[in-house]
């Protein structure tokens, strides 16, 4: 199983779509962590399991949602109203709650991946507002095996980012 996760694209549309279409056909899931700053109809995210950011005004989207694909289940939340700048521990009572294997969040802009207690946690950072260890926008994929979770960081361009990389073994 294979899912596309990115987040805080802040009003891009073409920038958006290409980077989707670049990997949509590999893909089992795409996950959008919030702040689009598009609505629910937006065709860019046709598709795409998409929560509200603190950008995203409208009622289109849920806070936080939970999805499975290929026996792989998911949480997302942007991570503002889960104070994800602070700390990782609501985010990971969220994803105990919700029995995930992986949860997926935004909002800091900061790509970043780790393993706390049997989750896989994942913020793809901003393909458009980067911050962080790298000045470029990124997004991750996730390559789910019954041995190992591999989170894999691309760069806006597509190219791969291996310093933010990693591989974790399955639990």
């Amino acid at each position: 199983m294979k899912a596309m996760i990115i987040s805080d694209s802040h009003g891009w549309r073409d920038e958006l779509r290409t980077v989707i279409d670049r990997h949509r056909e590999e893909v089992d899931l795409v996950v959008h962590c919030g702040d689009s700053e598009l609505d629910g109809a937006a065709p860019e995210l046709e598709g795409v399991r998409t929560v509200k950011g603190n950008c995203d005004f409208g009622g289109d989207f849920p806070e936080e949602r939970v999805d499975e694909a290929g026996g792989v289940r998911f949480f997302t939340g942007h991570g503002h109203l889960l104070n994800v700048k602070m700390s990782s521990l609501q985010l990971k009572y969220k994803g105990q709650e919700n029995e995930a294997d992986i949860v997926c969040y935004g909002h800091s802009h900061v790509p970043e991946t780790f393993e706390e207690e049997g989750l896989v946690f994942i913020n793809p950072g901003s393909i458009r507002l980067p911050r962080g260890p790298v000045d470029f926008g990124t997004y991750a994929l996730a390559e789910v095996s019954e041995a190992e979770v591999k989170v894999e960081f691309f760069s806006f361009e597509g190219e791969t980012v291996p310093q933010l990389s990693r591989t974790f073994p399955r639990r």
